[in-house]
């Protein structure tokens, strides 16, 4: 088995012969992880580019601010319009390679003005598990993924972040808002503002690991399972009713299976099985 430390010393590697890097940076476990390590090892050769469009978190935002001032790595935000490609707001399976091709494609023309020598993005060894449409943006744009190419997992990134002391270490796993949004059912940026405010609205009812997702006039909540029992309460019922109704939800359901990950391609997996040969 690889250490970890192997693991690491093989991404530093890598980034120490990348040259002149843009680091793709959601603020993040893994892109924060990833702009931290390659500041390091290349200082003022980097520079961690956060976009900003309605699909973006504001918290998100924020928490990308913040640890790149407690960092010390250059930080840039860039607007991208993912939203005005209808490919992408018409909320198809493979949305993502939309949105990764407009980001990439800002980074791209980014890169070349500054004359630098290529862009990376923090995709790690789990990722490759599920469906990732956006990697196929990646890979036609060639931009670099270190953290996967070190084979490094998420637990283990989580581990070193905790050593270079970043805030991201814990930080529960994101996504953008649009994931929210069942596919077929179109992306609007009223529908991203609403999910935002309402995911908003639960944390500030103390709940850490949470997504809402959005069918139309239904909101359903998935809470992380070791949170549920303090929502399955009668109390909390009503508060977070009142919380997503005021937001313009007419129902709001809780999804008793609790928060998971890639719970969105649920969906494509249960239309696979259906359609394969006996």
């Amino acid at each position: 088995m690889v250490s970890i430390e192997h693991k690491e010393q093989q991404l530093r590697s890598a980034l120490a012969d990348a040259g002149r890097l843009l680091v793709a940076y959601s603020g993040g476990v893994d892109s924060a992880y990833l702009s931290a390590v390659a500041h390091q090892v290349l200082g003022d050769r980097v520079i961690a580019v956060t976009a900003e469009s309605s699909s973006y978190p504001r918290s998100h935002y924020e928490m990308a601010r913040t640890i790149a001032a407690e960092t010390g790595f250059a930080h840039r935000v860039v607007e991208t319009r993912e939203l005005a490609n209808p490919d992408y707001a018409s909320n198809p399976s493979n949305r993502c390679y939309f949105c990764k091709t407009e980001l990439f494609d800002v980074l791209e023309a980014m890169r070349l003005e500054l004359g630098f020598d290529a862009v990376a993005y923090g995709i790690n060894q789990d990722d490759t598990g599920d469906f990732r449409p956006g990697h196929r943006a990646a890979e036609e744009h060639r931009v670099l993924a270190p953290l996967l190419d070190a084979g490094l997992t998420k637990l283990e990134i989580r581990e070193l972040s905790r050593r270079l002391g970043l805030a991201t270490a814990e930080l529960p796993a994101s996504a953008c808002l649009s994931s929210r949004i069942p596919y077929g059912m179109p992306v609007t940026r009223e529908k991203l503002l609403q999910i935002d405010r309402s995911e908003d609205a639960l944390r500030d009812l103390g709940f850490l690991q949470v997504r809402v997702r959005h069918h139309g006039d239904l909101a359903r909540i998935e809470i992380d399972r070791q949170e549920l029992p303090r929502a399955l309460d009668e109390a909390m019922f009503r508060r977070m009713s009142r919380a997503l109704k005021d937001l313009g939800f007419r129902w709001v359901s809780l999804d008793l299976d609790g928060y998971r990950t890639g719970a969105l391609n649920e969906v494509l997996q249960i239309t696979s099985a259906a359609v394969e040969p006996e």
